[in-house]
């Protein structure tokens, strides 16, 4: 086997789940093959370069083999090398977000947690009670 579809290879490299997201993704341009946008019938061939970019995080690998059976993680991960570019990315990325400070603490308006709540409660002069509500039998 010389050529391999690439949705079936991304399979095989367990970069998604299953063969239907690949198509998915591959669908919604998210997957470049040698810097262009793959359609999931396009075939791939050792020494092709694939991008895909899972959210955040981007990853450009140099396929070295192909399968279109899906074995263990090892065996998959043998089908391709990752540049050395992405990955000193997908580490800065992750370092800075690791470092990047916590978004809920940020938030100053937005709704009240249950002790904002409480106290808003407690500041009040009179919270309602059962003989201030209006009822039919009055």
């Amino acid at each position: 086997m010389d050529k391999l579809r690439i949705d079936k290879w991304l399979w095989a490299a367990r970069f998604y789940k299953t063969r239907s997201l690949a198509t998915d993704e591959i669908s919604k341009n998210r997957v470049q093959v040698n810097g262009q946008d793959a359609k999931p019938s396009r075939e791939v061939k050792p020494g092709d370069t694939v991008t895909v970019r899972n959210g955040p995080v981007v990853r450009t690998v140099q396929v070295l083999a192909l399968s279109n059976l899906r074995g263990p993680a090892p065996v998959a991960q043998a089908l391709y090398a990752e540049t050395p570019d992405s990955l000193a990315a997908r580490t800065l990325a992750a370092e800075q977000r690791r470092l990047a400070p916590e978004p809920a603490h940020a938030q100053t308006q937005g709704r009240p947690t249950k002790r904002d709540r409480r106290q808003l409660q407690g500041l009040q002069a009179d919270p309602p009670g059962w003989d201030d509500r209006w009822s039919a039998s009055i």
